[in-house]
């Protein structure tokens, strides 16, 4: 089975040796992503809501350059800090991306996240079975 990567460029992705978002067949698995936005600084900071919108927007880039979206997410995962005080408003922001396609999730609650600032981190796990895979695309 083929298998495609996309990064980003951030600094953790070459500090650690991971890719973005995975692609084997019609499988993408997603790393988990933080609120870092296009001029590679924190969005959001202290707002538990704007982090997670960034976060999809991220997420949604990743499974674009791999030929899928957020259509075809099937499972997330998503960390937060506080979930006492954050999981509403992080649940309102993942309504909002992914819940018409109401994928499996957990939300847990972790002691920090790689940076402090970060109140938020997600995984996803899609499947774009709704088209020919990049490889079937492919000349």
């Amino acid at each position: 089975m083929k298998r495609w990567n996309t990064s980003t460029g951030t600094r953790w992705e070459a500090l650690v040796g991971y890719s973005r978002a995975v692609r084997a067949g019609k499988t993408i698995h997603v790393t988990g992503t933080v609120a870092i936005g296009a001029d590679n600084h924190v969005v959001g900071l202290d707002d538990a809501y704007e982090q997670t919108c960034q976060i999809f927007r991220n997420i949604d880039n990743a499974l674009g350059d791999l030929g899928a979206g957020l259509d075809d997410v099937v499972r997330t995962r998503i960390y937060v800090t506080d979930i006492e005080r954050d999981w509403q408003q992080v649940g309102k922001a993942h309504k909002e991306f992914v819940g018409h396609v109401a994928p499996a999730t957990t939300m847990v609650e972790v002691s920090r996240l790689i940076d402090a600032r970060f109140l938020v981190e997600i995984e996803v796990d899609a499947i774009a079975d709704l088209g020919p895979t990049i490889e079937e695309q492919s000349p």
